[in-house]
Parts: C-alpha cells; sequence; structure tokens
C-alpha cells in the first residue's frame, strides 16, 4: 500500500526520491527543487568571476580603519578579506563578536568605491535593528524582493517570481531565521558577478519555514565561512552575553570564570531556581510589576520582556499575557475595550504586530509631519485608543509611527507581555 502510494505520488510529481545508494530520500517536490536551486545558484554564484574586487584593499582597509576611527581584530580583517577574495561567504558568530563593526567597515568599503550595497534581513525588526546600527536603510527580504503580497502558500513552492537585485553587494543580516523558500528566492534575484554576505549566529534557532538553512551550509563546507569567538570588551560586561556564550560551548554557567571581575560586570543577569509553575508565575508577575522597578528602574513597557518557549500551557504565552495585563493594566471604567476572538484589547495594553502589513497606513507627528506605509511583523506598540464609533483601534508603534486599525484588521496584532523566544529572535 505504501509503495503504491509512493508511486502515485512520483507519478503526479507531488514528490521527488533522490537515490543515495544505500537509502532512498524522499523530499516534497517544492522542497527539492528548492534546496536544489540554492545549491547550484550559491556554486555558481561562488565560482563566477571576482568582478567586485577591490584594488589596493590594504591600503584603502587601513585608511578606513583610520577614518572611522575602527580597530579591527585579525578575525574581523579575515573575514573583511574574505569578502574581497569571494563572490559568498558566510560570517557567524555570537552575540558582542563584531558581526556589526564588520558590516559598517564592509558599507564603507564598497561606498567609497562608489558600488551599490543593499542590506535587508528576513523580518522587520531586524531590518530596522539592521539600520539602526550601520546608518543605512536595510529592508525586508520580502519587500526587497517584492513578494511582500503573496500567500503563505504560494511561498511554499520554488515559483514565485521575484525582483532581480540592482546591487554590487547584497547583506544579509540575521541568516538563521532565512527559510529554504525565502533563500531560493534570494539567490534567484541575484546577479552572477554580486557579492553575496551571509551573516548570522547559527546557534540561534532554525526558522520558523523549512529548512536549516545557515548551518546547513556552513555544514557543507562549500562556502569560506568565518567564524568570530572573541567578545569584546564592552559585549563582555554583560553577564547575558558571556553567559549566552558558556551555555554554546557546554560549560555552566553558575561557576565563576576565573577571568571575570565581578565589579567589571553588569548585573544584568539572575537565575531563580523554581520547579512549581504557580510559583514561577507569581515571580513572573512580581518581577514585571514593581520588583525590577525597585531594582533597577525597569519600567515594563520600555525595559522589560518576559518569554517563554511555548504558546500553550499554564506557562504558555497565551496564559501569561492574560495574567500580566491583568496585573499590569487591568481593567478600568477610563480604558476602552475591544474583544477579539479570545483576546480583550485594552487602551494601555502592550501588542505586537505578527505579519507584514505593506499597504497600511502610518503618519508621525514628531518633529515634524511624516507619511508612509507598511508595518512589520515584530514591531512592538501600544493601544491609545479604542474608537467604538469608528470601529478601529490606534496604535502608537515604538518609532512613533501612529496607525489606526480597523476592527476586523485586529488579527494582524497580539498582546507582547510576553512573547515565544521565536518572536523575541525575529
Amino acid at each position: 500500500m505504501l509503495e503504491n502510494n509512493m508511486i502515485f505520488l512520483q507519478t503526479k510529481k507531488e514528490i521527488f526520491i533522490e537515490d543515495r545508494g544505500a537509502k532512498e530520500w524522499v523530499y516534497l517536490a517544492s522542497y527539492y527543487q528548492a534546496e536544489k536551486n540554492v545549491a547550484e545558484c550559491l556554486t555558481s554564484l561562488d565560482e563566477y568571476k571576482n568582478v567586485k574586487k577591490i584594488d589596493n584593499f590594504s591600503k584603502k582597509l587601513k585608511r578606513i580603519e583610520k577614518e572611522t576611527d575602527l580597530e579591527l581584530s585579525e578575525k574581523q580583517k579575515e573575514a573583511v578579506q574574505a569578502v574581497q577574495e569571494h563572490n559568498v561567504c558566510i560570517i557567524t558568530g555570537g552575540p558582542g563578536t563584531g558581526k556589526t563593526t564588520i558590516i559598517k567597515t564592509i558599507i564603507e568599503l564598497y561606498k567609497q568605491e562608489e558600488r551599490k550595497v543593499v542590506l535587508c534581513a528576513p523580518t522587520g525588526r531586524a531590518a530596522k535593528r539592521m539600520s539602526e546600527t550601520t546608518g543605512e536603510e536595510a529592508k525586508t527580504l520580502h519587500r526587497l524582493l517584492e513578494i511582500g503580497k503573496s500567500s503563505n502558500e504560494d511561498m511554499q513552492t520554488a515559483e514565485v517570481e521575484v525582483a532581480p537585485l540592482d546591487a554590487d553587494v547584497v547583506i544579509v543580516d540575521e541568516m538563521s531565521m532565512v527559510d529554504i523558500f525565502l533563500m531560493n528566492y534570494l539567490m534567484k534575484a541575484i546577479y552572477k558577478g554580486t557579492k553575496l554576505i551571509l551573516v548570522g549566529d547559527s546557534n540561534q534557532l532554525p526558522s520558523v519555514g523549512p529548512g536549516n538553512v545557515l548551518k546547513d551550509i556552513i555544514a557543507s563546507e562549500k562556502i569560506t565561512t568565518i567564524t568570530l569567538n572573541k567578545i569584546f570588551r564592552q559585549a563582555a560586561q554583560s553577564k547575558i552575553i558571556l553567559n549566552s556564550h558558556k551555555v554554546n560551548e557546554g560549560i555552566n554557567f553558575f561557576i565563576k570564570d576565573e577571568n571575570e571581575k565581578e565589579e567589571e560586570l553588569l548585573k544584568d543577569f539572575f537565575f531563580i531556581n523554581e520547579v512549581s509553575k504557580l510559583k514561577v508565575l507569581e515571580n513572573v508577575i512580581s518581577l514585571s510589576n514593581g520588583r525590577l522597578k525597585n531594582y533597577g528602574d525597569y519600567d515594563f513597557a520600555q525595559n522589560i520582556q518576559v518569554i517563554s518557549p511555548t504558546k500553550k500551557g499554564e506557562l504558555g504565552t497565551k496564559e501569561l499575557n492574560k495574567c500580566l495585563q491583568q496585573a499590569i493594566n487591568p481593567p478600568s471604567e477610563e480604558k476602552g475595550e475591544r474583544k477579539y476572538m479570545d483576546c480583550v484589547f485594552r487602551e494601555g495594553d502592550r501588542i505586537m504586530q505578527i505579519k507584514n502589513n505593506y499597504d497600511i497606513y502610518w503618519e508621525k507627528r514628531q518633529p515634524t509631519l511624516e507619511m508612509g506605509k507598511g508595518v512589520f511583523n515584530g514591531e512592538y506598540g501600544s493601544i491609545v485608543a479604542i474608537d467604538e464609533v469608528e470601529k478601529r483601534i490606534k496604535i502608537k508603534f515604538d518609532d512613533d509611527k501612529i496607525v489606526w486599525y480597523n476592527f476586523e484588521e485586529l488579527e494582524q496584532i497580539e498582546h507582547s507581555y510576553c512573547i515565544t523566544v521565536h518572536k523575541a529572535q525575529r
């Protein structure tokens, strides 16, 4: 029965069976085609003539270091040199290892050569962060490739049309969040001769969509990869960053490193050992609703984010959002409310945009009136007003965008008192 169904699906070209000698590998046809395209395009792009190579590279790099007051480590210089020597390269490393400094250096190098550098990331939040750290415009991959309005079902194929990229250098940040289909569309859009730089932390969670693209490309050893492992001094003052590296290295973060000087470290990491779900919930609420405010004047709306690995369960995001909303923004006769599905949206609530909306209008009133379109997956905001007459909700996002949502558009937002680890990573 199974064999007959496999033959039937193969005949309909819904699956692809690859013979690997002792074993046969079965793929959904669209997944196989996407992987095949990515592998072939990456290889051919990397092997193409290096037409964007910079003359007198070492001299120009030294000049940029002097002009920008940047002092690159040997590993960072190796990464920049890899970009010079190869059409495709990967720069990977954990937090605080200097990835952003490398990106800024590459941008400056190619800008001085009057070459066009395009910056992008898989999510709106990541693109915004990339813009803030580099001072240059960064777009989401969906917007860059002009595939933002494709449905999720359309995206699960290798056939979506994309806009070809006019660029000399393409830098993709947060590559761990790029799935195989999005990577396929990117590769289809890049002309041979363009330099492609993939930047990310291979130890982060893989993409929500299919594939573990960054880690798999690194594991193939076909693409030049520079792994950054030195934590720079400013980042090394944070116990969060130090402990994240310890976890990746399998080191117990309860044990103090002999090189750590407590007085030099930021007191930004605490571990509460608790197994009771009720006690965990009580701790989360009390930390969010007063204890951290008293400890370091941390305001929930500005400085605190609760994260859970799951949506469901007593300590999942859905239940924690309800409990935190009740504690931090309880019902009041002075606050408007709107029930949507199983959520109650209330004036003062913290929310997150959960899908890209390229068409919704926004305005900013400070310092001057500015208008535009687009709110992206992962952007945070607060509900300012609920208008029952006009049937719409007014939201102010953290970058000061003011957006009105009709009640029927509320599926685009959800409470963000507590978010999943995946959402936090975005």
